[in-house]
């Protein structure tokens, strides 16, 4: 007897993962695939959506004909602020635009001289100036660069959305995409900001669908439960939400450290704003307040920096455990020591100084100040709200000095680690299912991990 089986992709920026899910969740099988980059028309690089498009046929094609499972739903997990824009044919006119590409200066003093000023802009939409991550800039982008493209566009679609309609043909848009730092999105009014109405940009979005919205297709003579779709940050929060009732933090490390609050009641500030805070959006197109830290691209600088001045390996750093000795000898008499490279701190100095003679106390050092930024990172996202529980996420949630220093600087939290390398795409298998989860379930599927917080005698 075939077992019934939810497929999903989950397309990262460097890994292109093919997953099985068994209908308690149960990850049956698993496929990943890497490509090399290639360049847009200016020379940046970017994306190969052709090989992409392939790769997902084949390896969702090859899947069908095995014989033990029977797919019953497919959806799609991915990276966001990603725009595919298709003619009336529903062939690709641009590349698939890397968020990084610069902008010109012009074309931000073009938009906000319309529709300034940019903190009330940017308060509204919860979204900072980030260029091209900006999905809306893109287009306002677009539309005045090239415009002979722009005419020619039918539908401009998130890449999550863009891959279901590569296996549905039914364009749509779709909350937790069009929500994420777009510049898009009004909060207040609930609706497209009105500089979208002004500029035709709604002309070029399909309509906006539910994430939980699933269109029955037959394809190759099998009747599959399409999904449309879900920016994998926010399908990443869904087991959480789905299996905890008291509100928390989730705050996912990697590159980047988000620190997400799916609890919060109230719109940005611009202060918030200017300290990194910005605005994804649930499935059910509610706000979520998230504070960004570019924890993990700093460590790995730092790290490389601090292996060439002792002389020892770049992996030295994944041997040292915390040590509480040291850990007194830094706050006896603590300063700041480290300057960042793509971090900006007021308490940084203008240059490193390292006055250690051992990598050890070197690292605990610069372990003790990123956990400073992290814990300042993560009580903005708090705010003014009561929330006691925090989990982590993603890389850092395996670094014990990490986890023992942020556990003493949040002491007032109750704070556990999580294994969610499935996160983002068990989240988009479960936004397609009604199935209800038990209180268990991270610990079950998640390997969840209950920290104390030490006392320091």
């Amino acid at each position: 007897m075939k077992t019934k089986v939810t497929a999903v992709f989950d397309i990262g920026r460097t890994n292109k993962k093919f997953f099985l899910f068994d209908s308690g969740f149960q990850e049956v099988h698993r496929e990943y695939e890497r490509f090399d980059e290639i360049t847009d028309e200016d020379g940046y690089p970017t994306e190969n959506l052709t090989a992409l498009e392939n790769w997902a046929k084949e390896v969702f094609d090859k899947i069908l004909e095995i014989s033990e499972y029977e797919i019953t739903a497919l959806n799609f997990s991915c990276y966001g602020a990603s725009l595919v824009h298709v003619d009336e044919n529903g062939k690709s006119l641009t590349p698939l635009y890397n968020y990084m590409k610069p902008l010109k200066d012009g074309i931000y003093d073009s938009f906000y001289n319309k529709y300034g000023p940019e903190n009330e802009i940017s308060r509204v939409t919860g979204s900072p100036r980030l260029g091209m991550l900006n999905t809306g800039m893109h287009l306002y982008w677009l539309k005045y660069e090239k415009p002979e493209v722009f005419e020619k566009i039918k539908y401009s679609l998130h890449l999550p959305q863009y891959l279901s309609y590569l296996f549905t043909g039914v364009p749509v848009s779709e909350y937790t995409s069009i929500g994420c730092h777009t510049l898009l999105w009004d909060y207040e009014k609930n609706d497209y900001h009105v500089w979208v109405y002004q500029e035709r940009i709604n002309q070029k979005l399909p309509p906006i669908v539910s994430s939980r919205k699933t269109i029955p297709i037959n394809y190759k003579g099998k009747t599959i439960q399409m999904g449309v779709g879900i920016h994998d940050s926010s399908s990443a929060l869904l087991p959480y939400i789905r299996s905890i009732s008291k509100p928390f933090i989730l705050v996912s490390t990697g590159t980047w450290s988000i620190s997400i609050n799916p609890f919060n009641s109230s719109m940005l500030t611009l202060k918030e704003i200017e300290n990194n805070s910005l605005f994804n959006m649930r499935i059910d197109g509610s706000p979520v307040k998230v504070s960004r830290l570019f924890l993990g691209n700093e460590y790995k600088l730092q790290i490389k920096t601090l292996s060439k001045y002792f002389t020892v390996s770049e992996d030295y750093h994944k041997t040292v455990k915390f040590d509480q000795g040291i850990f007194f000898e830094i706050i006896k008499d603590f300063v700041h020591m480290f300057k960042w490279s793509s971090i900006a701190s007021d308490d940084m100095p203008e240059e490193t100084k390292i006055p250690y003679d051992k990598f050890e106390h070197a690292y605990h050092q610069l372990m003790l100040e990123l956990v400073l930024l992290q814990e300042k990172s993560i009580r903005a996202a708090i705010g003014n709200e009561k929330i006691k529980r925090l989990y982590i996420d993603g890389g850092f949630s395996d670094n014990e000095i990490f986890i023992q220093l942020l556990s003493q600087y949040l002491g007032d939290m109750k704070l556990s680690t999580t294994d969610a390398s499935l996160g983002s795409a068990l989240g988009a298998a479960l936004v397609i299912s009604d199935t209800l989860l038990e209180p268990k379930f991270l610990k079950k599927n998640y390997a969840l991990k209950k920290y104390r917080t030490l006392i320091f005698n």
